[in-house]
């Protein structure tokens, strides 16, 4: 036994040395700091911080695992994580308050095709931060501002699971809309003070947009704000034959023959129309959360959830910061959702200052082009902005869809895919195709349909449309407030000829929500079907909605049936009926009960 005893000794201490390592394996606490911290240092200890993200990315983070940034600076860098955390120990990723400086120049760069924004397919993308192939994360960041220093994607989620984002703001040092306000106007000029922050030049007359990489002359398709009423509009104005000339620090005047359109006291945004990029951008992602989200501004396309399944948007705030003085929070569209499925809930959130929607939730179609073998469709995007993601995967069941009536005709499910290039795939199906397809005939992806939950919102300062849904399951708008959306304020469409964004309607509930001063009508259920050949929406109920209007319209519908539009109230000084509030076409079943003309 004395012979053992030194061995037996030295086992015992193994295993409590490994058990010890092992216990606290995954519950390492890395430091950064960017005025401070020294990336030659161990990372372990706030007095040892790394100064860039650039060891952090070289590591592969445990569950339980804490990054820290102590100290707001400047970043040429992107942060890439990689980060597997469990569902029991996540890991988790707090940015103090402050502000962060993120510069393009050494960032991360991919190429992405994304949906309705793909007009510099093969160009690369700058982004900021990049969470890729990473689980059970938590980004933390109440009084952090990230703030970009030229294009880029804010935050990039790739296959990604179990990812959560709480207390961020995103803004722009120099945002990519330009404006202005019209001080003064005279039968051949009009005095325009720029805002400080759209930086510009003027050179042979002609005036040019300045920003962090990049330059454009101002663009016919303008933006005017009417701040007394709220009222946000495209308006073109026909800029060739303007001549400029600067006045004092930041006043330009500006030249012409006869007023392009200028205004006196309004408030004017341009931009390069170029859809190149996204603000935040998520594909083939599941459980994500954005939870008290301040976005100040963002270029491109908004946030856009492409092919995502369970989203949930919670105190979601778009707005210019208030000591800014700027108007528009977003290029285009606030949120966009493409092909995704599952549950996606907004809520709580305030969506304002957009050059487009403020939601837009629609699949894509893709146009039948070939039949090389019974079981086989080729198929292809047909819109020049939207194509090159992976719309299909085995298992995924699709529909058949007329072109002319947007009705399904047939359904089957994907065994194999084939992509033959950027806009044509290649499905093999479990079931034969149908015998007879016309030539412009579509499929959707009917898996990758969402249900959706928006609620308590308030949408205001929108040039379009404020909502756009259309999904195949079921959908609850309620309680939400629309402020003079310059368009309606909820739309389902349906098309097979523009946009090829699907799809049908089958259970909408619009209810207890207010739709004050919108463009008319309030709500349009508006299918671009070019034949009747039966309703293409289904079971649409509109009840117990306050609606002061404009003018008469609070509803018009085409090609649907089962429209219940019940105990609403209608207000307007226009107004003399509820028959004259509905303008109907092609609908069948149509309830309409207990509603009231408000004072």
């Amino acid at each position: 036994m004395k012979k053992h005893l030194p061995l037996l000794i030295l086992s015992v201490f193994l295993l409590l040395f490994c058990y010890s390592a092992s216990a606290q394996a995954g519950k390492t606490t890395w430091y950064i700091n960017p005025q401070t911290g020294n990336d030659q240092s161990t990372g372990k200890d706030s007095r040892r911080a790394w100064k860039t993200f650039a060891p952090l990315n070289r590591l592969t983070l445990s569950a339980g695992d804490r990054v820290n940034i102590l100290a707001p600076g400047d970043f040429h860098q992107s942060l890439i994580p990689k980060a597997k955390g469990t569902s029991k120990a996540h890991i988790t990723i707090n940015f103090a308050p402050g502000v962060y400086n993120f510069y393009p120049d050494g960032a991360l760069k991919k190429q992405f095709h994304i949906s309705n924004t793909n007009d510099v397919p093969d160009g690369m993308k700058d982004i900021a931060l990049y969470i890729n192939n990473c689980r059970f994360v938590d980004i933390k960041g109440p009084g952090a501002k990230l703030l970009m220093r030229g294009k880029m994607i804010e935050t990039c989620l790739d296959h990604s699971e179990n990812i959560s984002i709480n207390g961020l703001t995103y803004d722009y040092y120099r945002p990519t809309v330009s404006e202005l306000t019209v001080v003064n106007t005279g039968d051949h000029f009009a005095d325009l003070r720029i805002h400080p922050e759209s930086k510009y030049s003027i050179r042979d007359s002609l005036l040019t947009f300045l920003g962090e990489g990049w330059q454009h002359k101002p663009f016919w398709l303008w933006q005017v704000l009417d701040t007394q009423t709220g009222d946000l509009q495209r308006t073109d104005i026909a800029v060739d034959s303007i001549r400029y000339a600067e006045t004092g620090t930041n006043l330009v005047r500006a030249w012409f023959k006869k007023n392009p359109g200028f205004k006196t006291g309004l408030i004017y945004q341009n931009r390069d129309v170029t859809r190149d990029c996204s603000g935040i951008f998520m594909q083939r992602s599941k459980n994500i959360s954005l939870k008290n989200i301040h976005i100040n501004f963002m270029h491109g396309m908004g946030v856009v959830s492409q092919f995502c399944q369970n989203i949930r948007m919670d105190h979601i705030s778009v707005r210019p910061d208030p000591a800014s003085g700027r108007t528009c929070a977003a290029w285009a569209d606030i949120l966009h959702f493409s092909g995704c499925r599952g549950n996606i809930e907004i809520n709580n959130s305030y969506l304002s200052g957009a050059n487009d929607d403020a939601i837009n939730i629609h699949g894509t179609y893709l146009r039948v082009i070939n039949m090389p073998k019974p079981q086989q469709v080729l198929v292809r995007f047909m819109h020049n902005q939207t194509y090159g993601f992976d719309a299909f995967t085995p298992g995924d069941s699709i529909a058949f869809i007329h072109a002319e009536t947007l009705r399904e005709y047939s359904s089957n499910v994907i065994t194999q895919v084939q992509k033959v290039n950027d806009k044509d795939f290649l499905l093999t199906l479990k079931k034969p195709v149908p015998a007879s397809i016309n030539p412009t005939d579509v499929i959707e992806n009917t898996t990758w349909t969402p249900r959706v939950w928006i609620h308590q919102d308030t949408v205001a300062r929108i040039p379009t449309r404020g909502i756009l849904v259309t999904s195949r399951r079921k959908t609850l708008i309620e309680n939400t407030v629309f402020l003079h959306t310059h368009m309606s304020g909820i739309s389902i469409a349906d098309d097979a000829a523009s946009w090829y964004e699907s799809g049908m309607v089958k259970d909408f509930t619009i209810r207890r929500n207010q739709f004050i001063q919108c463009g008319e009508p309030a709500i349009i259920i508006c299918p671009e079907n070019t034949r009747s050949d039966g309703p293409v929406h289904r079971n649409i109920v509109i009840t117990d909605n306050q609606f002061d209007l404009q003018g008469t319209k609070a509803l018009s519908a085409k090609s649907t049936s089962g429209i219940k539009f019940n105990n609403n109230t209608i207000k307007g000084d226009k107004v003399i009926s509820i028959k004259e509030t509905m303008e109907l076409k092609d609908c069948a079943d149509v309830k309409v009960a207990g509603n009231r003309i408000g004072q």
